[in-house]
This record gives C-alpha cells, structure tokens and sequence, in this order.
C-alpha cells in the first residue's frame, strides 16, 4: 500500500484519507476546486498498488474529455501497469450491450443512430398516426422516459402536453418497434437497455459484478435515474462503491440529473463513510467564505464549509447600474482595465449570464472596444438563426434585390417554395430584367408568364410579397422598434419557433433582445433609418470569430461553467426574474438550483469576483424597474465592497 509520506507533497491528509479507503462505499463529498480528479485517480492508482488487477477496476464520468484526462492521470502514476477501465457512462453501455444484447433478442452488431436518425425515424412514426408536427417535444418526452427507466405503459400520459398525450404512448411504442426492426438503438438506450439487461439476466449481471468488483464515480450529483440503477445493479452485494460528488454543484435537473442520489447515499449504502474534502486550491478567502454563506440557505445538501490558505484577497465587486447599458459598460471597461493595469490576460476572465441573451449588450460593448471574445457553448448573438432569419425579412424591406435573404425567408413559414423555384424566379426576373421581388409581385398579380406554379406555392408567393409590401408601409412612419415588432408579428415567426417547443423560450428571448436592440440604436443614433441600423448589424454579425485566437474574453451561460476557472469572473444580471430565473421563482426546488447555480459561477473566480445587476431594463419588449436579486442580499455585506 502507498505511504501516507509518498502522498505528502501531493495530497492533503482528508484526500490521503479518501485514498485508503479500499473496501466498502464511500462518498467524496468533493467541494469547488477540491482536487477531486486528483484523489479519484490517486485512489485507483492504490487499489492496484494494494494488489486489486486492473482489469477489476471501473472508473465512470460523463464526458469522453474528462475520461481521457482520468487515463492520462492514472498512466503518469503508473507507468508500468496495465490500465483500467475509464469510460462515459454512455460507452460502458455501448460495450456491455456489444457483448451481451442478444439476451434482449438484438443482434450485438446493431446501429447507434444520432439525434438526426432518431428524429427521422420518430417523424415517420408520427405520420404513422396522423401527426405531422411535435417531433421536438415526443423525441424529449421519449428521452426523459427512457433515463427514467420507463416503458410506454409507465408513463403518465395526463401531464403531457395536448395533444401528445392521445397519442404518447402509441408513438413511443412504435418508434422502439422500429428501432428494433432496424437492429439499432438510439443514445438513451444505451443506458436503458443496459439496465433492463441486468434487471431480466441475472447471470448477465453477475458476469458484470465478478468482472468489475471496485466502481468509482465521479461528479455523482448529475447521475439520473437509469445511471444509479445501472451503479447500484453493478456494485451487488460488494458494494465497493466509491464516489465523487458535490450536492451544492447539482445544476443539471433539467437534464434528467437527480440530486437525490447523491443525498441518500449513506441511506443506499448503510455503514458507508463520508469524506469532505473542504480545502479549496483555487479561490481567495473572501470569495470562498462570501459562496459558503449563499449556498448555507439551501436545505438540500451535505453540510461543508470550504476553506482556502491563498490569502483573503479582495472583496467582492458589486456595481449595480442605472440601465443594463451602464452594467455592461462598466463591466467591459473593468475587464479593459484589468487586462492593461493587471496584466490579466483576457482568457483569464469571463462574464456569466443566466440566459443566452444576455450576451448581445456585453458583445456590442467589447466590439465597440474591439476586444476580442468568444461564446463558449454557444453562439454569438448576431450569428443565432432567428436573429438572422428577422434581419433578413427586413432586409427585404429596403430593396428588390436580394435573392439570398429572399431564399432564407420566403419558407417562413413554409409556404411549398424550393431552392429550384427560386431559381426559376430568378431566372425569370433576369429575363425580364427587373429586379427579383419586382418580379415576385408582377407574378402573383398574373403581369408576367413563363413561371408554372402549383396552387400552393402560387398563394404561398402572394401571402410572402403581401407581407413585405405591408411593412414596407408600416417602415414609412414607423419608429424602428415597431417596425421590428410588427415584422414578427406578421411574418408569424413566432409560429416558426413554436414548432420547436424544446427551444422556444430561448429564441423568443433573443428575438424579445433584437427589439431591444431596435429601440436602443433609435435612442442613441436619433434616427430611425432601418439601412444604417442593418448595415451596423451586419458588421458586427460578419465578425469573423475563428481569427480570435488565443488571448480572448469568455462569455458563457452559468451552466457552461461548471468545471472551469478564472482569474476574475463578473457575474452579471442580478436581479429577480434574471437570477433567480423566472421560471424556478414558484418552486423551492427550483430556487435552490438557482441558488447552485450561483454558488457555482462564484466559485469559479480564482482572484476577483464581481457581481453586478441594472435597476432598470429593457425587457420582454417595455422598460421595466428591477429588483436585486435574493441572492445579492444572502451574501454578507462585510464580503462586498459596491461601486457607485
């Protein structure tokens, strides 16, 4: 067995006491910036040296990068061994049902299919029983039941949306009917079939329970129902469960994940111990003590306090400004200012927001400034389909010309028009030599022959061509955050963007902004000429992101965070209804997620924290006054030092 003295230099005495842990569960209460990666490692590099093969040893995360970072962890150690198992829990199923599904009447050569596969089978499905729309929703709907481990006639159809829920269950049915007619599976099964091949063969089980004797897990907080049966059935009677996990950074409920798991584990696994790991390498005193004492109003969680000898460091930053304009203001001159008085390079820092669109003021600004960012996990906010698309059927208002914003708009929503009619149309317009909506118009009016269009798409070019010409009048006298307004109105785009019900709440936010963004150009340019504010658009849309290289701002949703750190994080859009999210305000469970969910963007800031927050704002199309977020007041006043 390893000494304690060859740990010396390398772990803390609680992580050397998680390490000597060999037999029986044990839960690694692993808090921010822990060194938890370490002691998984190091843990599984002593079950080897204490005599345990290799090969009885399953490591589990949840993405491929943080198992590749665990193999390479565990080859330094060890050099000279063989290795075990590291996998996603997503790849141990691939390879346990590669080796055994024919238990299940499978043929073990059977296809993954992707998200693309899947919903094309679904939709064939759904035309099947006479629904042409809510592919999005039943493939979701589909995916939650199987990480709930439910067949068909287990889920409660009553909850679901009308009118899925006449015909759930029927389609869920049919799609596994044909999923199997094919020999294919598609990602959810990986972890359901898994479960139901251990739970209808026991001696399937037991072959996988002799294999790996030792399972260890890491970030247990995000596992889901299907991945703690699927632990539990592996684990049997040995229980040699080992696993790393942090209540207060569960945030991913909204992904199937189940904080549950976690908080009765001693419950599961009666006798087990439980290891705290609370010194924090990354982050200062004042920023640790100000996230212990946030996350000490949440009831749902093990009791730690994390603790840091990197010295008290600053306070925390609050800036709470008049408009969401003298936030972002403030924020992108702060981050100017650290990068040129601190030398802080700009990789170091981030700016965190709630809610994708957010991000659009905080990119005007540091364009403005020509600071270089990028969105991690995302898109910038001028790149995004529906603010593309809306640019477009406005762009159409300001000339007859332009076929590729006539192309990408004429089919929303669909109207039966394809790229060769187009062509035709184009062709025609040339012919004739006029300009291409010139053209459009003089066709549906019968002013021009030559062009064979069906019923539908004739009326389809009318209805388009009506709709242009209607808010080119409305462009005449309207101010420009109007115009924007009635463009989505009567483009009917929100309709577009209801077909996708999954993502619809997003995109309406960002479409909300774009009006936003109309009536703050109008304001600061006095001027409401629809090519000037296009023609700034546009540019800031063209900017080419992939030359940002190196040295470059972070801007990211709070939930793309997890597991990353920076010298200085600004924490931005405090305020109820922001952050916490409208949506979890009626819920208790919802607000402690929010509540995590804070926890986790403060502790992600190694050096300097900032919170801040607008006491008014444009949102959700009118100016509204703005509380400070709940949170702001959870933090003691003795961590903060505001800014006026």
């Amino acid at each position: 067995m390893l000494q304690e003295m060859e740990f010396s230099n390398k772990l803390n005495p609680t992580q050397v006491e998680a390490v000597n842990h060999l037999d029986g569960p044990l839960l690694v209460l692993a808090g921010a910036g822990s060194g938890k990666t370490r002691v998984v490692t190091f843990r599984i590099a002593q079950l080897i040296e204490s005599g345990v093969p290799p090969s009885q040893i399953l490591a589990v995360t949840f993405t491929n990068k943080a198992a590749g970072e665990m193999r390479e962890r565990i080859q330094s150690l060890l050099p000279r061994y063989d290795y075990p198992t590291v996998s996603t829990f997503h790849s141990l199923g691939v390879k346990i049902l590669r080796e055994s599904i024919q238990h299940l009447g499978y043929a073990t050569n059977f296809t993954i299919y992707d998200e693309e596969d899947s919903s094309k089978l679904l939709r064939g499905c759904l035309q099947a029983v006479g629904v042409k729309k809510e592919a999005k929703t039943v493939r979701s709907l589909i995916s939650n039941a199987k990480n709930a481990l439910q067949f068909p006639s287990d889920v409660d159809v009553s909850d679901l949306p009308y009118p899925i829920q006449n015909i759930f269950s029927e389609v869920y049915s049919l799609y596994q009917q044909r999923l199997r007619e094919a020999n294919a599976l598609d990602f959810d099964d990986l972890l359901f079939l898994t479960v139901r091949l251990f739970q209808e063969h026991a001696d399937v089980l037991a072959h996988y329970q002799k294999q790996w004797p030792y399972l260890l897990i890491d970030e247990y907080q995000d596992t889901n129902e299907a991945q703690y049966l699927m632990a539990r059935l592996i684990v049997g009677e040995k229980r040699n469960i080992f696993v790393v996990g942090d209540p207060d950074q569960s945030i991913y409920s909204w992904r199937g994940a189940n904080i549950e798991n976690i908080l009765n584990f001693e419950r599961d696994y009666p006798g087990a111990r439980v290891v705290r790991l609370e010194q924090n390498y990354r982050s200062t005193t004042n920023i640790l003590d100000a996230a212990n004492s946030l996350i000490q109003y949440n009831n749902s969680r093990y009791e730690k306090t994390l603790w840091s000898d990197l010295g008290e460091g600053e306070k925390i930053t609050l800036f709470v400004g008049g408009t969401e304009r003298e936030e972002a203001g403030f924020v992108v001159d702060e981050i100017e200012r650290l990068h040129t008085s601190h030398q802080i390079p700009l990789s170091q820092m981030t700016i965190f927001y709630r809610t994708n669109f957010q991000s659009r003021l905080f990119e005007d600004f540091l364009l403005r400034k020509r600071l270089p960012y990028v969105i991690v996990g995302g898109i910038s906010f001028y790149q995004r389909k529906e603010i593309k698309d809306l640019l477009a059927i406005l762009r159409m208002l300001t000339t007859n010309h332009d076929v590729v914003s006539l192309q990408r708009t004429i089919n929303l929503p669909k109207r039966g028009i394809g790229l060769t009619t187009i062509e035709k149309i184009r062709a025609g317009a040339s012919v004739q030599e006029i300009p291409l909506f010139t053209y459009c118009v003089k066709l549906v009016q019968g002013e021009v022959d030559g062009i064979r269009l069906s019923a539908k798409q004739r009326e389809g070019l009318r209805d388009y061509v009506q709709i242009i010409q209607n808010l080119r009048e409305v462009q005449k006298e309207a101010p420009l955050q109007k115009l924007v307004i009635e463009t989505i109105r009567q483009s009917h785009y929100l309709d577009v963007l209801r077909e996708d019900k999954e993502t619809f709440d997003d995109r309406k936010e960002n479409i909300n902004e774009l009006v936003a963004k109309a009536h703050e150009w109008e304001l600061m340019n006095d001027s409401n000429n629809l090519e000037l504010f296009l023609e700034e658009l546009t540019l800031k849309g063209s900017i080419d992101e992939a030359n940002f290289s190196g040295d470059q701002i972070n801007l990211m949703t709070l939930h793309n965070g997890k597991g990353l750190e920076y010298t200085a994080a600004f924490l931005v859009g405090m305020e109820e209804e922001l952050f916490p999210h409208a949506n979890s305000r009626n819920t208790f469970e919802g607000l402690e997620e929010e509540r995590r969910l804070c926890y986790v963007g403060m502790t992600r800031a190694k050096q300097r924290l900032y919170l801040s927050a607008s006491e008014t704002r444009f949102l959700w199309g009118q100016h509204r006054m703005m509380r400070p977020s709940r949170f702001l007041r959870e933090i003691p006043k003795k961590y903060i030092e505001r800014i006026y």
